[in-house]
Formats: structure tokens, C-alpha cells, sequence
């Protein structure tokens, strides 16, 4: 590396600001634990959850092969945020920085603006789920049942929600140090109450608990794609949740000392932590057949049915932590960076986490009445169809094309000579590959012909956008850059 302290001699202000600015090595204090804890956060989640319990659900899928297909979209996710991380833990920088070098000191703002669209939708959808755990808190001290509703919420609901919003703002305002310390505690105690919560639960179910896994187990081999269609669905939807984290991942490994602890907070906080937390979830679900006659998907719901009030408001503080954690890490911090990235001489971090809050305010209003409807695995899969192509191009560009060598310097000028200026500032050949592949994937998801492969548009988006960029590129009959 030829600039090891990672300073920045020549700062063009409509590229540079110290939020976007390489993070010497010297100043991060981030290691394994905190990055499992970032993982925690988010399949601990109450969105995370749902999504989890539903596809034991929804695939006619024998019930070992749903758990072995999470396992392995936890194994595909940690190859593919060991890639993604490692030009942020070497060169300190985030992701739309990053992005500088394939897209364009000046077109990396498109993806940018992509992943902070994305990531206004998913603040406010976790922020919702957020809201339904103090809602059950406060609902359990006063007694509050029901109520009328607004646009799917009673009044708690609404206030809950509000409450959360203002909470996460002001988290955030006393930055990432802070948010550190708030995941590393959150990320644990939840474990702890899912695995009291699963005792509870166990206990109470008495020995109908495991034939009721054994129904769920058993699978019905329903789904239109066939049990081969079906495995691979569920990898895909669980890759395509954490897509909007894989494709910005350098955000947070910036923060690590060094890659080896980044890949052990990986493997810790991926696939084993899936499979624990799935088996969890599992378990969970049965149980839920065996005491109440259905099958309950969202954890504030398990824990309302649950006679028993210290379990109820510790496990609502507990879910409400993780959800916020998660939701900070994932859904505040990128876009923050995006739109700082778009102005910096204008828009800090600061700001742009206020812009993010302040949009994702109507997302999360919304989520129940109208932009639930969709369905949770529509809707996952779409955002993760968008996001695809990104991550293709970037790692094609900086594994196949730069082969991993940066010039840290370049990407803060917009000097028409600099190695990623391009032309005007724009690679039209990395856009170019999006635009195609984006139609492909995000189509997958919607077009009925398409449909047996919406389970894995994530994967197909990516790896078709990795390759059209790679082919464009080796093509090009003259180098992007302008003449010298």
C-alpha cells in the first residue's frame, strides 16, 4: 500500500468531507465481536424472525432442508461480505467511496442514491417492527387491548412508532462509537430471552411439542418449482435479506483492525449464528401450534400469548433493542454515508442520517396498510433485486480488473486526468451493466415467466452483472479515461 497512513493530499469539496475520508488503522477499535454483533442484530431482528418462522412455512419444504438451506445462504453471505469487506478493512474508506473506482468519482452517486433508497425503506419497516414491541410493553403495564385504528395502527401503536423514530435519532446523534456499544450489549441479551422464551414455550407444550416439529418436518412438496425449487427459494430469499448489508458491508468494516478478525466475526455471526437462531425460531413456531392452534411467525405476538408479565416486558425491551441495533447499523449508518456522499460539501453525516429518518418516517406510517401487502418475500426479494448488480460490478472491477490495487488518492479529485474520472466522471460501461442486469433480476421477481426464479434474483443479478461489466471492460477498444 503506498500510502499506509491513508491521507489525502488533494481534496476536491465535492468529493471529499471527514465522514467519507480513509480511516487510518491507528483510529478503528472495531474486532470480531463487534461484527458478530452486527450480524446478531440483524437475523435477531423482528423482521428477521418472521421471515426466518415463515419459510417453515410457506415451501412445503421438509423442515431439515429449510434449516440447511438458511445454513447455506448464511455460508453464500459470508463469502460475499469477506469479498465486499475487504477494500474498506485495507483502505479504510465506505461504500460509496468504493464505488468511486468502478462507477466513477461522479457515477458512484447513482449507486449511492440506489442503496439509500433501499435503506430509507428497510429504517422504516424495521422502525415499524421496532414500534410493535413497546406497543406490547405498554399495552402490558396499562391493560390496553385493542382500539381504533389508523392506517393499521391504534393510538399505542402510533405513539410506539413515534417514540422509536425519536429514539433512534437521538442514538445516532451520538455516533458510531456509541452505536458500538449499544449492539455489543443488545446482540447477547437477545439470545438469552429467545432461549428462556423457547424453555417458556417447551414447558407449556409438554410433550406435544416435538411431534408438532415433526408436522413441520415432514413438508408437502407443494411448491411450483418442485423440493430442488423450493431449497433454492429459501436461499435466496434469506441471501436477498441481507443484501442491502452485503452490498454496503465496507460502512462497517472500516471500523476493523485488521481481516482476520473481520472473517472471524463473520463465520461466528453467520452461519452458525443462523443456524442457532433458525432452530430457535423453529422450535418457537411449533410450540405456538401445540398452545395456541395456529402458527405464530412474529415474536411480540408469541410473547402477548405468553401468561406471563415479567417475561412480556423484558422480552418487549429485549426485541425492541435488537431491532433498533440492527436498524442503526444497517438501515441509518449507509444511507447517511450515500447522501453525504452526494454533496459533501453540503450534506455530513449528520444530515444525511436526518434526511434518512425523516423519509423513512412515512415509509414505516405506511408499512401496515399498504406496503406490507406486497408480502414480505416479494418484498425482500425485490430490494435485493436492485442492489444485485451493484455488488457484481464493484467486485468484478476491483478482483478482475484493478486486481485489488487502489489509488486512495484518486478518489477524492476530479481532475479530468484522475485514474477514476473516466469520462465526465462517469462509467458508462459499470452503468451500463447495471441498468441490464437490474432489469433481469428486479423482472424475475415480477414477471410470471419468470417467477420459478425469484427465490435467487439476488444471486442471478449479481452474477450477471459481474460478468456483463467484466466483458465490457476487457472489450473496450480504448481506455475510459480520458487522453493524456
Amino acid at each position: 500500500m503506498s500510502n499506509p497512513n491513508l491521507e489525502i493530499k488533494s481534496r476536491e469539496p465535492s468529493l471529499y468531507n471527514e465522514d467519507l475520508a480513509p480511516i487510518p488503522r491507528s483510529q478503528r477499535s472495531w474486532g470480531w465481536f463487534e461484527i458478530f454483533n452486527v450480524w446478531s442484530n440483524d437475523i435477531q431482528s423482528l423482521f428477521g424472525y418472521t421471515l426466518a418462522a415463515s419459510l417453515f412455512l410457506s415451501y412445503g419444504l421438509n423442515g431439515w432442508a429449510v434449516m440447511a438451506a438458511i445454513v447455506l445462504a448464511g455460508v453464500v453471505v459470508m463469502v460475499l461480505v469477506n469479498w465486499s469487506g475487504a477494500p474498506s478493512v485495507r483502505y479504510g474508506i465506505p461504500f460509496p467511496v468504493l464505488a468511486r473506482i468502478s462507477m466513477g468519482v461522479f457515477g458512484a452517486n447513482f449507486p449511492a442514491l440506489v442503496r439509500a433508497v433501499v435503506a430509507i425503506f428497510w429504517y422504516g419497516v424495521q422502525t415499524y417492527f421496532a414500534s410493535t414491541a413497546v406497543a406490547l410493553l405498554i399495552n402490558s403495564l396499562l391493560g390496553i387491548e385493542g382500539g381504533a385504528q389508523w392506517l393499521g395502527m391504534t393510538v399505542v401503536g402510533w405513539l410506539s412508532f413515534l417514540l422509536v423514530w425519536v429514539f433512534q435519532i437521538v442514538l445516532f446523534w451520538h455516533g458510531i462509537e456509541r452505536i458500538r456499544q449499544f449492539l455489543n450489549w443488545a446482540g447477547p441479551l437477545v439470545y438469552v430471552v429467545m432461549i428462556v422464551l423457547t424453555a417458556v414455550i417447551w414447558y407449556q407444550a409438554g410433550d406435544e411439542l416435538l411431534p408438532a416439529i415433526g408436522t413441520i418436518f415432514s413438508g408437502e412438496g407443494d411448491y411450483a418449482g418442485g423440493s430442488v425449487g423450493a431449497f433454492m427459494a429459501v436461499t435466496g430469499t434469506m441471501i436477498a435479506y441481507f443484501a442491502a448489508v452485503v452490498i454496503n458491508y465496507g460502512d462497517f468494516s472500516r471500523f476493523v483492525r485488521s481481516e482476520r478478525e473481520m472473517k472471524i466475526g463473520n463465520f461466528l455471526g453467520l452461519p452458525l449464528n443462523v443456524a442457532f437462531f433458525s432452530l430457535i425460531a423453529l422450535i418457537v413456531t411449533a410450540g405456538t401450534v401445540v398452545l395456541f392452534g395456529e402458527r405464530l411467525t412474529n415474536p411480540t405476538d408469541i410473547i402477548a400469548r405468553v401468561d406471563s408479565l415479567p417475561l412480556t416486558l423484558i422480552a418487549a425491551l429485549t426485541f425492541f433493542a435488537a431491532t433498533v441495533g440492527i436498524n442503526m447499523v444497517a438501515n441509518f449508518v449507509p444511507p447517511a454515508y450515500d447522501l453525504a456522499n452526494l454533496m459533501p460539501n453540503r450534506i455530513d453525516f449528520r444530515i444525511g442520517g436526518l434526511i434518512t429518518a425523516v423519509l423513512a418516517l412515512f415509509i414505516g406510517g405506511l408499512w401496515v396498510a399498504l406496503i406490507s401487502q406486497i408480502g414480505i418475500a416479494g418484498f425482500v426479494n425485490t430490494l435485493g433485486a436492485v442492489l444485485a448488480p451493484v455488488y457484481g460490478v464493484m467486485m468484478a472491477d476491483f478482483y478482475l480488473i484493478k486486481r485489488q490495487r487502489i489509488d486512495i488518492e484518486q478518489l477524492f479529485t476530479a481532475d479530468p486526468q484522475g485514474e477514476y474520472y473516466y469520462r465526465g466522471g462517469w462509467n458508462v460501461h459499470a452503468l451500463g451493466a447495471f441498468a441490464v442486469a437490474a432489469l433481469f433480476s428486479v423482472a424475475s421477481v415480477w414477471w410470471p415467466t419468470l417467477s420459478v426464479l425469484s427465490g435467487y434474483a439476488w444471486l442471478l443479478g449479481a452474477l450477471l452483472g459481474a460478468v456483463l461489466y467484466y466483458l465490457l471492460m476487457r472489450r473496450a477498444t480504448a481506455p475510459l479515461t480520458v487522453s493524456r
